[in-house]
């Protein structure tokens, strides 16, 4: 007697890509995929056919507001940890950070703070967004060039994030393969590494994703805040006032004495976020189970799994791409 199939988690499926987008995907580039069967190169980044799907119907849609404040990743560099900070932050007034049933407790931040591409337009979905308040929080994965017109074009605010390469590369390796246990088989370290040097990630080319918004943010400043997960997990305190300043929603002193600063990080925590019932045992409607999302959330990971060629390969290329642009990054 054989064992009836499951079918694969939402994620995995891509049947629900229209004809236009699988004709689109005949004429682009392919590799072997991180979470799927397959991943392809359009407008110059890697991904998924149903992200693919999700990030053109974003950038036909998509209508940006002068008051959004949309946070954009690379994958796997702490975007569930800013989306907490950034939903705390922002929301303290409706929400009081000492309330007991606050909406972190409750919902996971992929909830609060949702993907354009992932989940707002995945699938042939429209969004309605008569339900989101100002500001409305929104996040992304997509490189510069990419975004929708409307949201280059406009005063909204992007807050960017990005972490060490390589620490970036096994969180990904991590997290993909997680994604894959018991639907496919996973994937060595040694040729997903490959490919990734290749530039052949979830939205990469990694250095290409972060280099430009990197010259965003130097040129223009009010616009484009860069943050880096090692300098967030180092002074947390400094870059939360930072993020505020930037969204220009400052604590007041009131709000210092009283240890506003201090309970929100707290509450955002990776100790505190990843033992809620909601982050151990619930689902994104799209399968994905909310526990992936929390690993380990430290620095220095890397030095479990790299060689000394794996080091000297990633270092090389590292260099060689940020050469001149003023940036470095911190491993340990």
């Amino acid at each position: 007697m054989t064992t009836p199939q499951t079918s694969p988690p939402k994620y995995l499926q891509e049947d629900s890509l229209s004809e236009e987008c699988k004709e689109l995907l005949s004429t682009l580039p392919k590799e072997k995929g991180w979470i799927g069967s397959y991943i392809y190169k359009y407008q110059g980044f890697w991904t998924s056919p149903r992200l693919i799907q999700g990030v053109i119907a974003c950038q036909q849609q998509f209508q940006a507001q002068d008051t959004d404040i949309i946070l954009v990743t690379t994958p796997k560099s702490g975007t569930t940890w800013l989306k907490s900070l950034l939903f705390a932050l922002v929301n303290r007034m409706k929400h009081s950070v000492f309330e007991q049933n606050h909406p972190l407790l409750v919902k996971n931040p992929h909830i609060l703070v949702p993907f354009l591409e992932h989940t707002l337009y995945v699938d042939g979905r429209v969004p309605d967004f008569s339900s989101f308040a100002s500001p409305r929080l929104l996040a992304t994965h997509v490189p510069f060039a990419s975004l929708p017109k409307s949201i280059q074009d406009s005063e909204n605010k992007l807050v960017y994030l990005c972490r060490n390469p390589r620490d970036t590369f096994i969180s990904m390796w991590h997290f993909s393969n997680n994604l894959r246990l018991n639907h496919k088989d996973t994937n060595s370290i040694e040729e997903m590494f490959d490919l990734f040097c290749k530039g052949v990630s979830i939205y990469g080319p990694f250095w290409d994703h972060v280099l430009d918004y990197w010259k965003q943010s130097v040129e223009n400043p009010n616009k484009v805040l860069f943050l880096m997960y090692e300098e967030m997990k180092e002074n947390p305190k400094i870059q939360l006032k930072r993020l505020a300043e930037f969204l220009e929603c400052q604590f007041s002193i009131e709000e210092e004495r009283c240890g506003v600063v201090d309970e929100i990080l707290k509450m955002c925590s990776f100790e505190n976020l990843s033992n809620l019932e909601v982050n151990t045992n619930e689902k994104l409607s799209t399968g994905e189970g909310n526990k992936t999302f929390f690993r380990k959330g430290e620095i220095g990971d890397w030095k479990n799994y790299f060689t000394v060629e794996m080091s000297e390969k990633l270092n090389h290329i590292t260099e060689e791409k940020f050469h001149g642009s003023g940036l470095k990054f911190l491993y340990t």
